[in-house]
């Protein structure tokens, strides 16, 4: 078989990530964020295509009305997948619980009839939203998720108290990590289902 009908056989997979400024990985002196993390021990026979499509600050109400058509631009034929990365915006806009919930089902929900398949990471500790507040804010996510069988990456719990997170955090402005925190936010979601997600073995 020739190299273009070999290249041609395989599934061309193309990962949109929206979310808020942490997509884009600001405040990593390396400029890789979690986003570029995860796509270098992502690397398979044919590696993905990666997107991250960030916007400061956003709602989860933003988000759902901007994902589509953003995705459309970037998404084409083979395998297009889709991750969302809701953060804490949604507390500081005064969204409510049901609708940051109804937000992100909606996405969910849309991909999915389009047969996209969803992997969601949550929102990270920050310094200036009440934790108790996001921990729900987490819990509602993961919930939507749950019902939905799509795969959900918590990082507000395991990431609240530990020490480099917070050390990271009391180094900058309080709400974007550096390179070990975005080292953590990589790890997380890399043994949380991933590989599975993405088709490769955990080695990989």
């Amino acid at each position: 078989m020739s190299a273009p009908d070999r290249q041609q056989e395989l599934v061309r997979q193309r990962i949109c990530v929206v979310g808020d400024e942490l997509v884009a990985g600001v405040g990593d002196a390396r400029g890789l964020g979690w986003t570029g993390r995860v796509a270098a021990r992502s690397a398979g026979e044919e590696p993905a295509q990666w997107y991250p499509l960030a916007v400061p600050g956003e709602s989860s109400t933003a988000l759902s009305g901007r994902w589509e058509s953003e995705c459309n631009r970037r998404f084409g034929p083979g395998d297009n997948r889709l991750v969302v990365a809701p953060g804490a915006a949604d507390l500081l806009d005064g969204v409510s619980l049901a609708r940051s919930r109804l937000n992100l089902a909606n996405v969910l929900d849309d991909a999915t009839n389009r047969r996209i398949p969803c992997f969601v990471l949550g929102p990270p500790p920050r310094a200036d939203v009440d934790a108790e507040a996001l921990a729900e804010l987490s819990n509602a996510f993961a919930d939507v998720c749950g019902r939905r069988r799509i795969p959900y990456v918590e990082t507000h719990q395991p990431l609240r108290d530990h020490e480099q997170w917070v050390a990271d955090l009391a180094s900058t402005d309080g709400t974007h990590p550096q390179q070990a925190g975005y080292g953590l936010l990589a790890w997380l979601v890399l043994h949380n289902g991933w590989h599975d997600w993405i088709g490769l073995p955990q080695d990989a």
